[in-house]
């Protein structure tokens, strides 16, 4: 009598909320394409996610770790105040302009799909 087993799919991940849980720029990206009407497009040769034509995500830092949302910048003023180890401004001309660094291994998914639905109320809102 033979002995067959069953392999069973391993279970889709679903990031944790736990301090310490890393997200993944795989994370950022599922968690992108999530909100309503986004699609995943290119810019200069790095992932990005937009509504229509207009950029509300990037992966354009994450060999360094990072995600990165197009915010005004008052809200780049307030996740940076509430999260200065997680949000930062991107360091040049586009940082002053609101594109805000995302620390992927320090960012909780919930902090991080709060972050990009405001990114991306940003630009649908102003269509």
């Amino acid at each position: 009598m033979s002995h067959l087993t069953k392999s069973r799919a391993a279970p889709h991940r679903e990031p944790s909320d736990v301090e310490g849980e890393v997200v993944t720029a795989s994370d950022f990206r599922r968690l992108a394409l999530a909100l309503p009407q986004v699609v995943e497009g290119s810019h200069h040769g790095h992932a990005d996610f937009r509504v229509g034509k207009r950029i509300f995500a990037t992966l354009g830092l994450e060999p360094e770790g990072y995600g990165v949302l197009i915010l005004r910048p008052e809200e780049q003023a307030t996740l940076t105040k509430e999260a200065p180890t997680v949000f930062s401004p991107v360091p040049n001309g586009w940082g002053r302009q609101g594109a805000t660094r995302v620390l992927l291994k320090k960012v909780t998914p919930t902090r991080l799909k709060r972050a990009l639905q405001v990114a991306w109320n940003g630009k649908t809102m102003n269509r």
